[in-house]
């Protein structure tokens, strides 16, 4: 590699973070917490030890509905005065930029808030919605909701250090994103520290009964007691991952490695917090086929938490790099037929959400304008698959041994940095385009970033498993009975019951689907992937056996993945609105705001 020096200091401005406004910058958290399950609040102080303080007039950090109570500024000997402070306009995205005037000497600002009771980060959950009767919070602060948890320069291109001490009744036991306890604390107190510098999205708490299980000198999971036992089984193949991405693309640099099983109320299948990924119990399918979404937080060890988009504009630098990277997690483990099945999956719901913005839109470029809007609303797959299959294109014109030590150094020279596009493309371009003169025509790399759809260069994924599941559907269309199948399916996977699932043809009449769920039991599946597959046939030919399932279904499972298409199936039938409201007046309190977000906004929409 070519040994020209980059900097990423001069970054682009973050159009959903105010810090952008104050000069001065956050270095380290010293934050105190008390947890309150009664009014389902937060309160305690943060202090935020600055950078380069005395050059500054105020700092300026985000917020969102917290009530702030009391600001002091600190200097060299921690002596605490009291300082001016104001917060700006609401508004309904952003929140509020709290500014804080920094008199001269003040290298530090303390501030004692409350959160509120809706607060959008965060899940409170009765004992009746877990699996040991006990009360849960976790937060989720991706991509901009950190603030209203804390006050906090909330832009991913500022990274900071943290101490806390959180108190939380005594039974239950608090975990961070940080060096975590693993036995309860008697007294209910905790305390963390995150050695290596993060962005605010990756703050993470979370409060419940929880037990540990080791799987190696550095992984192990977390889960609530009966939901244990599964997950160790379900996740024993971790150290055989972290291997294996440490033989791809570098050391692990975050210490330990340990996951979090929450509630099936958790929106997202997984969330990358340093140290201890939260996960979905809907991959606990029992056979280990739906590891891949923990093969995909683990790459975001390096891509993201190593190196960070510097906005949300930029989000595809994360999980571009990240679907590519547990691809190769998942081929390294199991196989590039493996890999391969999830690839097609991969670029088949690519091309559904391209169908779905508009394949002439600008939502569908990798580098994204978000100004103005919510950054969730970048949150699709264009990032994740458009942005894997420029990789492919790059692998396959380059050859991987090229592009792996490309991505190595990468990781390395950036490492706990921030990283806009046009960075990452000059140094693209510095490091592997420009010593071959023609390759980025070849690849076409202006189409890729900032046009639509998907170019023409794409490579196209193929799967020798999935022809065995094409013959299958083949069979069925051209009349056979689906029970002359049964011996050819009895290895097939997750992945390759999803396929034959989105291969069946969508005007199935309720008797075909009745012989169907004969042979292959779908109704009653425990495996989420294949439910999430197979309701939208029996939503069309209003299938009656499996209304009883969909409903527990949407009730109980919170995963934002599931729900929008499952909640737009269920609309698009004749008496579906009406129904969807009645579940979702039952469901709602099930749901994290990301989630309803998201729904009321549908069913608004459509009823």
């Amino acid at each position: 590699m070519a040994s020209s020096l980059f900097t990423t200091a001069a970054l682009p401005a973050d159009p959903h973070s105010y810090a952008g406004t104050g000069l001065a910058r956050v270095r380290h958290l010293d934050l105190d917490l008390e947890v309150d399950f009664a009014t389902r609040t937060l309160a305690g102080t943060v202090t935020w030890q600055l950078a380069d303080a005395t050059a500054a007039a105020d700092v300026v950090l985000d917020a969102r509905d917290l009530t702030i109570e009391t600001v002091e500024g600190l200097d060299a000997a921690g002596n605490a005065t009291p300082a001016a402070f104001d917060l700006g306009p609401a508004d309904a995205v952003l929140g509020q930029a709290l500014r804080v005037a920094l008199a001269p000497g003040i290298l530090a600002v303390r501030i004692r808030y409350r959160t509120a009771a809706t607060a959008a980060a965060l899940q409170w959950l009765a004992p009746a919605q877990t699996a040991g009767s006990q009360p849960f919070l976790f937060t989720q602060s991706q991509a901009i909701l950190a603030r209203t948890w804390l006050p906090c320069q909330d832009s991913p291109g500022i990274r900071f250090t943290y101490d806390a001490t959180v108190r939380v009744p005594a039974h239950l036991l608090a975990l961070m994103s940080a060096g975590n306890p693993q036995q309860l604390d008697p007294n209910g107190e905790y305390h963390f520290r995150m050695a290596q510098p993060i962005p605010a999205y990756l703050m993470a708490l979370a409060v419940g009964d929880l037990r540990f299980a080791p799987l190696s000198e550095r992984t192990g999971v977390y889960a609530e007691p009966a939901t244990l036992p599964v997950a160790k089984h379900e996740f024993a193949d971790l150290e055989k991952m972290v291997a294996a991405a440490e033989e791809l693309y570098g050391p692990y640099r975050w210490e330990r490695y340990d996951l979090l099983v929450l509630p099936p109320s958790f929106p997202f299948g997984g969330m990358e917090n340093p140290r201890l990924t939260f996960v979905t119990p809907t991959i606990l399918a029992g056979d280990r086929s739906l590891t891949s979404l923990v093969a995909h937080e683990l790459a975001h060890s390096w891509s993201g938490n190593l190196v960070t988009n510097a906005t949300w504009n930029d989000f595809w630098l994360n999980e571009g790099f990240t679907v590519y990277f547990e691809r190769r997690i998942m081929e390294h483990l199991y196989g590039a037929e493996y890999a391969d099945m999830l690839q097609v999956l991969g670029r088949a719901a690519l091309h559904h959400t391209i169908e779905e913005i508009g394949v002439a839109s600008p939502d569908t470029h990798l580098h994204l304008d978000l100004t103005g809007r919510d950054p969730d609303e970048g949150l699709t797959e264009i990032a994740y698959e458009k942005g894997c299959a420029l990789l492919l294109t790059l692998e396959s014109l380059v050859g991987r041994p090229r592009l792996d030590a490309f991505i190595t150094e990468y990781f390395a020279r950036f490492s706990f940095q921030a990283m806009d596009t046009a960075t990452f493309l000059h140094y693209l371009r510095a490091e592997l385009l420009d010593p071959e003169p023609g390759l980025e025509a070849r690849l076409n790399l202006a189409a890729w970033v900032e046009g639509p759809g998907l170019p023409g260069n794409a490579p196209v994924p193929a799967s020798r498993r999935f022809e065995a599941v094409d013959q299958g559907l083949g069979r069925l269309s051209g009349g056979a009975a689906p029970a002359s199948l049964l011996p050819a399916t009895a290895d097939w996977s997750s992945h390759e019951w999803v396929h034959f699932l989105h291969g069946l043809p969508t005007s199935l009449s309720a008797e075909q689907l009745a012989e169907l769920d004969a042979a292959f039991h779908f109704t009653d599946s425990g495996n989420a992937e294949i439910l999430a597959a197979w309701f939208p046939h029996t939503l069309r030919a209003e299938y009656a056996p499996a209304e009883a399932a969909l409903e527990n279904f949407l009730r109980h499972v919170g995963r934002r993945k599931f729900l929008v298409p499952l909640y737009r199936a269920l609309l698009a039938t004749p008496h579906g609105p009406k129904r969807a409201r009645q579940i979702y007046a039952q469901a709602r309190p099930n749901y994290h705001s990301v989630t309803t977000g998201t729904l009321d906004a549908l069913l608004t929409e459509r009823t």
